[in-house]
């Protein structure tokens, strides 16, 4: 029988956990005229359009970092609208940014919300030189499923599939840097009670019945030398994402030689308020920035 739970049940554990979560001051710095675009199709997903909003700066002397944003959900709720104020100050501040739409649960199941953030890396790879980007500088940041969707994309190679059939197939979607605000790292570990039922409609089962799956979507799985480095948050009281699941990913990580830092903010639970919000996103564009940069210089040796 499909796992399935209530539209109203999502809103109710989602949204008793609503955070604010962007609250950075904007950087030093005259104030720069933006070009904003909003439901941009960047493919399709099983005949529906896939869409994006993008913002840049309207002047810029060189291809731009771009840093891509993921909304959370739980797999099944959650608009690609509520970061287009952080790509506007993200362009404002001198980088290509955009946030992504994906296909949500329970209408669409794993593998869906996965090829499709696949799916937008690879357009806004295979389009750069329009867009104005720099193809080879390209991160992302995540929230609670977002994080997850991020994670993904951080840690799959070509070889690990789940690419889809959105378009764009002879480009990576491999992102040169991620951060993870407070996002699951292994499915097949146990959860609380209050989000297991998401987890279980975001793959149609249970991890008893559908062990595959469950091992397939979660990101330490494909943990391996040469991942894009990682950026972890994540609350010690969080009653969603329990904070041994970056413990796990901590140990795969540096198993594998993967460079990155993780954070835990003791006593914040799934999300946080300002000031820690404004100081832990500035950390993540900053880390964005690091490390992309780290990415190209090894790539031109």
């Amino acid at each position: 029988m499909p796992c399935q739970i209530s539209r109203r049940s999502i809103l109710r554990i989602v949204a008793c956990l609503a955070v604010t979560y962007m609250a950075s001051s904007a950087r030093a710095g005259e104030p720069v005229d933006i070009e904003y675009h909003e439901d941009v199709i960047y493919g399709a997903g099983d005949g529906e359009p896939l869409r994006l909003d993008w913002a840049r700066p309207k002047k810029f002397d060189k291809p731009l970092t771009a840093i891509v944003y993921i909304h959370g959900g739980g797999w099944a709720l959650g608009d690609k609208k509520g970061h287009r104020d952080e790509i506007k100050k993200a362009a404002r501040e001198g980088f290509f940014s955009a946030t992504v739409g994906y296909r949500l649960a329970p209408a669409h199941r794993f593998p869906a919300q996965v090829e499709d953030c696949k799916c937008a890396i690879r357009y806004l790879r295979a389009n750069a030189d329009e867009l104005g980007l720099d193809r080879e500088k390209i991160g992302a940041i995540g929230f609670s499923a977002g994080a997850h969707l991020v994670m993904m994309l951080a840690t799959m190679d070509a070889e690990d599939g789940l690419e889809g059939k959105g378009g764009w197939p002879d480009w990576s979607s491999k992102i040169q840097a991620g951060v993870s605000f407070f996002g699951p790292t292994n499915l097949q570990s146990e959860f609380p009670e209050r989000s297991q039922p998401l987890v279980n409609q975001f793959l149609d089962g249970t991890v008893e019945s559908k062990p595959d799956a469950f091992r397939l979507a979660s990101p330490i799985t494909y943990v391996n030398a040469g991942d894009a480095p990682l950026l972890m948050y994540q609350g010690t009281k969080d009653i969603l994402v329990p904070h041994d699941q970056a413990f796990q990913m901590i140990e795969a990580l540096t198993a594998a030689g993967v460079p990155g830092r993780v954070e835990f903010l003791l006593g914040q639970g799934h999300g946080w308020r300002d000031p820690e919000a404004a100081r832990t996103f500035a950390g993540a564009i900053d880390f964005i920035v690091e490390q992309t940069s780290k990415s190209q210089q090894s790539a031109e040796k």
